[in-house]
């Protein structure tokens, strides 16, 4: 069982990357950026990193028993097979089998168990196609690549509940892609000044919550983006 609602400090997984250049360490390592991890600190949490193994799939949701939350990072584009496509973009990048096959699983067990979740950039894409959605493959241009830009929120949106407003004023985007087909259950909370969709949200869990965007990479020195990751542990 995990410890919501006692005083230990929440379990948070949150799935790694294969990592071949690591340095530091003997031979291949598996890896995880620390803006996710120190945010989850900062909040209160316990941070633990998933390796991305399949071979231990089966050992996933054993271990979501026990863990009170999870964040899902961010990285490489979704195989498109995932959603019932094949690759019509070249500016596809980043497939790696074993992150699609190990975060897929943790999104669904997640959700079976209403795990409170906080599903960033590729891993609202991840939590989309679990759902059922697909993906625009890529968006055309590259205004959301490395930019800083205000998101507008559904007044009644969990993540505006989060900040205290209904507009973040300085979401910082990485994402070539962006959601077409919305999964079931999904509800867009958030837009992007030029329309691109930037967040939504599970209607019936009881926390799950998926920014485009990337709230780790600004949260140590804006509140907003902090607040995100201190919504996520207040619902453990």
């Amino acid at each position: 069982m995990g410890h919501r609602g006692s005083a230990v400090s929440p379990l948070v997984v949150i799935v790694g990357r294969l990592s071949p250049q690591a340095q530091g360490v003997r031979g291949e390592a598996f890896a995880g950026g620390q803006g996710y991890f120190r945010a989850v600190v900062r909040a209160g949490g316990t941070p633990v990193l998933l390796p991305p193994i399949p071979e231990a799939l089966d050992r996933i949701g054993h271990l979501l028993d026990r863990a009170d939350a999870v964040v899902m990072h961010g990285g490489g584009d979704v195989d498109p097979r995932h959603y019932g496509q094949e690759q019509a973009a070249d500016e596809v990048y980043g497939i790696v089998p074993e992150h699609d096959e190990v975060e897929m699983a943790v999104a669904r067990e997640a959700l079976d168990r209403d795990l409170p979740m906080l599903a960033i950039c590729r891993g609202m894409q991840v939590l989309n196609v679990v759902l059922g959605g697909t993906l625009v493959q890529h968006i055309g241009n590259e205004d959301h690549w490395m930019r800083l830009h205000p998101v507008d929120l559904e007044p009644d949106s969990r993540l505006a509940a989060a900040i205290g407003s209904p507009r973040v004023q300085a979401c910082h985007s990485v994402h070539h892609q962006a959601l077409d087909r919305v999964g079931e259950g999904l509800r867009v909370v958030g837009r992007a000044p030029d329309g691109t969709l930037e967040a939504v949200e599970h209607t019936s869990a009881t926390w799950v919550v998926a920014p485009q965007w990337h709230p780790e990479d600004t949260a140590a020195t804006d509140p907003q983006q902090q607040a995100l990751f201190d919504a996520l542990l207040a619902h453990t």
